[in-house]
């Protein structure tokens, strides 16, 4: 490679040798080819490392004591050269070869701080967590200009110019990328949500990393917006609007009976997560409301059918197109 790449991915893993190796396949594999990959491994025990450096991939080490995800971006983010940051989970991987395209065709615009993409899960992800991705990442087709700081960094893009005015905050224990994406707002930059840019995400989570994975966004959005609050009687009211939300979508795609009690656990340990993590006084603003807990259906969006083939990996089918 000469000079600086365009485009710097920097993936955050920890033992994630079962996925990272189709990440970096589909990476190697896009339309973008002048693509750096900076790994930010936080103590991995299996061959996580090693296949990321058979990709070329440069690793930057971070110590578990020290892991915020926050920090764990800096560090990849100060280590890379790209122009362009591109956040990606070490357990994603692009349904497309022009998936990073896709999320850059917006920087086109100068006013353009941050760029997101479509997520969707494989056959392995609960029922309920593909509704939550049709949900926050609808099926569209064209860049969405938004005026709320909703965004995701499994699968997200920035400018690294304004990253060097503003670093993630390393003091959150998550939604890192909400609190850059309402510093951007801020500033009068904008934050563009791009369908078209699909990728899988596999969640292989226990009952218990649910519950800790909602209980720790949730006291961070209370850290970003410090007069949210959300009750008992929230907790209750969400738990049982999602699940019956969530039976009737099993139920017209004849799934019900195989996923009703797998719907009311995870709602379950969602919002009871969600209770636990949040302890403080006021409203929650109504747009962040309806952006984390209330149910959407998503069929009123329909996806415009794409002239790009899929990648095929070869250790499994085509992606897997999500329930919903």
């Amino acid at each position: 490679m000469t000079g600086d790449p365009r485009v710097s991915v920097v993936v955050r893993a920890y033992n994630e040798a079962r996925h990272i190796g189709r990440l970096l396949e589909g990476i190697r594999r896009q339309t973008v080819q002048d693509v750096e990959v900076v790994l930010v491994d936080s103590g991995s025990t299996d061959a996580t490392v090693d296949i990321a450096r058979g990709y070329g991939a440069r690793i930057v080490t971070i110590a578990p004591q020290e892991f915020t995800f926050g920090r764990a971006l800096n560090r990849g983010i100060a280590a890379a050269r790209g122009t362009f940051i591109v956040m990606a989970s070490a357990h994603v991987y692009p349904v497309y070869p022009d998936w990073l395209e896709r999320l850059l065709e917006p920087f086109a615009d100068p006013r353009v701080a941050l760029t997101y993409g479509k997520q969707r899960g494989n056959a392995t992800t609960k029922f309920s967590e593909h509704q939550i991705f049709a949900a926050w990442f609808p099926d569209g087709h064209g860049p969405q200009y938004q005026d709320h700081p909703f965004c995701n960094n499994a699968n997200a893009a920035i400018r690294r110019a304004l990253w060097e005015q503003h670093p993630y905050d390393e003091t959150l224990p998550g939604l890192e990328d909400i609190a850059w994406a309402k510093w951007a707002l801020e500033q009068g930059y904008a934050v563009v949500y791009v369908p078209e840019a699909e990728i899988i995400h596999v969640h292989e989570e226990s009952w218990r990393q649910v519950y800790n994975r909602y209980r720790r966004e949730a006291m961070a959005l209370k850290q970003i917006y410090p007069h949210t609050r959300f009750g008992f009687f929230d907790f209750l009211r969400l738990w049982w609007t999602n699940v019956w939300h969530d039976w009737q979508a099993a139920w017209r795609q004849g799934v019900l009976r195989a996923r009703w009690s797998e719907i009311l656990r995870f709602r379950f340990w969602q919002f009871w997560g969600t209770y636990q993590g949040h302890r403080l006084e006021g409203p929650l603003t109504a747009q962040l409301r309806r952006t984390f807990y209330y149910p959407r259906r998503p069929e009123r969006t329909l996806s415009r059918p794409r002239s790009v083939p899929p990648l095929v990996y070869d250790d499994a089918p085509p992606a897997t197109r999500r329930e919903g």
